[in-house]
């Protein structure tokens, strides 16, 4: 009797292998190289972090839920603290369109300062709403937990991405960002608060990084820096490594301000990773210039894996592909590899 052939399916291709344990370091990397991808197709250089609560309604949806309570015999204290803290939505959807607008004013061939957020609901949508109202791309890093099963509708359907794993969502909130503002939030916003200011204040920033405390009531009744001075635990000057704002207008000109200081020329993230040539020359104010696209496709980045390195095509003027394998310092933001040569694409493809 003669048997059969076996039907089999390539190692990339078999769902049982890509969710086993073997498959963990794929699944990491897939999560760097997907998002790195898109940012590059999006021309992504850089972002402004927005982190706070997914529990904040905007203005209309808490008033309309105090309604409902006091209506039908439901928790009024609740709804009223969700009033109170829906000032925080209005304000973060403000300060996104504002900044948007202003970026969007930076002449450049990439795009700067691109509103982000973790993707989900509460502040992290408005901040994406406002973008959005301004005419501007903005990215979401959603995550899988319970609550946040979709990136919010105002989210650039292009830079929506929803993560596994934590660490490599706060790898790109941080490696992206030039600025955070930490809006009223609970456990994870605390987290991520926690996390930056310890890198910033152990130096493993090297970027300068504008943080800022949204909300000065809220914060000074939640954490007490002083006590942490007081005990010793912290430097008094640590607390110099935030700035507080209680209105739009402070923290919209403290970040503008930071940015056009120290920012502005800064080479871009993304450029810098993929090793695109020299620092940018300086940006100045005028009308975006219209994005170019080489002829002869989408002009997106071409990556592969060689002898264990991240290697990077890049399609150019004249259908040339670099070859540059790429070692990235995570902590510094820094590109270590060398160009290995160049070769027509299609000899790379």
């Amino acid at each position: 009797m003669t048997r059969k052939p076996t039907s089999l399916d390539e190692a990339y291709l078999n769902q049982r292998f890509l969710d086993s344990v073997d498959a963990r370091p794929l699944r990491i990397l897939s999560e760097y190289l997907y998002p790195f991808a898109r940012f590059e197709d999006q021309d992504v250089s850089d972002t402004i972090v927005f982190m706070s609560s997914a529990r904040c309604l905007s203005g209309d949806d808490a008033r309309a839920a105090l309604d409902k309570a006091r209506a039908e015999g439901g928790d009024v204290a609740a709804a009223e603290r969700m009033v109170a803290l829906s000032r925080y939505y209005e304000d973060a959807r403000e300060l996104a369109r504002r900044l948007t607008e202003w970026s969007k004013g930076l002449d450049g061939n990439r795009r700067r300062f691109v509103v982000c957020s973790g993707g989900g609901p509460g502040v992290m949508e408005a901040a994406n709403r406002g973008a959005s109202e301004a005419k501007g791309l903005n990215m979401g890093l959603g995550i899988s937990i319970p609550g946040e099963a979709h990136v919010n509708p105002y989210t650039t359907r292009e830079l929506a991405f929803k993560f596994h794993y934590f660490f490599m969502r706060k790898f790109w909130f941080i490696y992206l960002a030039k600025a955070v503002v930490f809006f009223p939030g609970g456990f994870g916003t605390l987290d991520e608060l926690f996390e930056v200011l310890t890198l910033v204040q152990t130096g493993k920033l090297t970027k300068r990084m504008p943080l800022i405390l949204y909300g000065s009531a809220y914060w000074d009744d939640v954490l007490d820096f002083s006590a942490l001075v007081r005990h010793g635990t912290i430097g008094a000057t640590d607390t110099e490594l935030f700035f507080r704002a209680d209105s739009v207008d402070d923290a919209f000109a403290f970040i503008t301000q930071s940015l056009d200081e120290y920012a502005i020329e800064q080479r871009a993230a993304v450029s810098e990773m993929v090793g695109s040539g020299p620092a940018s020359a300086p940006i100045a104010r005028a009308p975006r210039r219209p994005r170019r696209r080489p002829s002869g496709g989408r002009g997106r980045a071409f990556r592969g894996l060689a002898d264990g390195r991240v290697v990077v095509f890049k399609q150019g003027p004249g259908d040339l592909a670099r070859h540059i394998p790429v070692g990235v310092d995570l902590a510094h933001g820094r590109n270590f590899g060398r160009r290995a040569g160049e070769e027509d694409l299609r000899r790379a493809g």
